[in-house]
């Protein structure tokens, strides 16, 4: 009679547990369910108030110039003149990914907007490498409408599946060494970091070595020796502190990387019609916007340099023969591109049309 007695109370126990467990499975199902609704609800909310947040993706670093200078106060102009409509949040530092990811970062929606170089992925955007060429810019904004412009003529087709806000050839590069560089001859044989795109062509063509590889990882590796010199623009001298390991200039240019502002499409899709005008006339020239990077930028930037780093320009017959090394990088890669059936001789023939519309020299254009 115990034995039978305590069996029963345990069967009522199992029941009793059954009930409970569905009762919380049921639970957690409406909740699931209310989440989803409510989630839904906010967007719907937003989406009839016509609010947007961006989430914005940057490798530059958090506290340097083109974040705070730039990105930042180009996002606070599209919230200023949507009326608040447009808010956003910053992803700087490489937190989505690595420098050469970024592109795929914005392009498959893991952010919704953002910047990209587009010459840290070689063989991707062939002719927009026409952009990087060696020309004599120290104005982004310069670069900007001569990237567009080139958007417009040439190079829309190598950017399918992805808003495009803006294209530019970045700020020129110069080279900046740990020994000191008068000629062709003191360059040979030297390891130089580049940034990619013609700049990797460029370097060859002085008889150097081309090296690439993270731009976080370019002090350590010139404090050290692993390389001899870096190929880039003078704000990331600046901001990555190359001034310290750096000690001698060339303010010679070398182009620079070819670089954009970029929306993903599916997010640009959603975008209310009425915000799309806002987000395009402040992103097509951002650097107007913000009223950074400009000539008096790179004046005093490199003036900042002074006491740091020897900058030795080259002499005037030097200079020629540097660029007659360019021109013969370039007709080479024309030359190469040519025969991919793309237009590369016409593409430098129009850029150097462009560049010139906004002041911007072309020397070693061999067209």
């Amino acid at each position: 009679m115990k034995i039978d007695y305590v069996l029963n109370k345990f069967n009522c126990l199992i029941k009793r547990l059954d009930v409970v467990a569905g009762f919380l499975v049921i639970l957690a199902v409406v909740s699931v369910i209310s989440f989803v609704f409510a989630v839904d609800t906010v967007s719907a909310s937003d989406e009839v108030k016509g609010k947007m947040n961006i989430r914005f993706s940057t490798w530059h670093v958090p506290a340097g110039a083109d974040v705070q200078k730039l990105w930042i106060p180009m996002l606070e102009e599209m919230k200023k003149r949507s009326n608040g409509r447009i808010s956003y949040t910053m992803y700087a530092g490489g937190a989505l990914g690595k420098g050469p990811e970024h592109y795929d970062i914005i392009k498959t929606g893991l952010s919704d907007m953002g910047y990209a170089t587009l010459s840290w992925t070689p063989g991707r955007f062939p002719l927009t490498d026409v952009l990087s060429s060696p020309i004599v810019c120290p104005a982004k904004w310069k670069g900007a409408e001569a990237g567009m412009a080139m958007y417009d003529k040439k190079l829309h087709s190598e950017f399918e599946g992805i808003k495009v806000l803006h294209i530019n050839n970045c700020v020129m590069a110069h080279l900046w060494t740990t020994k000191k560089v008068t000629t062709m001859e003191d360059i040979r044989g030297m390891k130089i970091r580049s940034p990619g795109g013609l700049q990797t062509r460029a370097i060859k063509a002085l008889g150097a070595v081309p090296v690439f590889m993270p731009l976080g990882d370019v002090y350590l590796s010139m404090e050290t020796g692993v390389i001899d010199g870096v190929v880039t623009c003078p704000a990331l001298i600046k901001a990555f502190k190359l001034y310290e390991v750096a000690k001698f200039g060339v303010p010679t240019s070398f182009g620079c990387v070819s670089e954009g502002l970029f929306v993903n499409q599916k997010f640009w899709d959603k975008i209310p019609e009425d915000l799309k005008p806002i987000v395009e006339d402040v992103g097509r020239n951002a650097y107007k916007v913000a009223g950074i990077f400009d000539e008096h930028w790179y004046e005093d930037i490199m003036a900042g340099f002074k006491e740091k780093i020897e900058i030795t320009p080259l002499s005037d017959s030097e200079q020629a023969k540097w660029d007659d090394a360019f021109k013969g990088m370039l007709v080479e890669w024309a030359s190469e591109l040519e025969g991919k059936g793309l237009p590369a001789i016409e593409a430098l023939k129009d850029f150097k049309k462009e560049l010139s519309n906004v002041g911007v020299g072309f020397n070693a254009c061999p067209y």
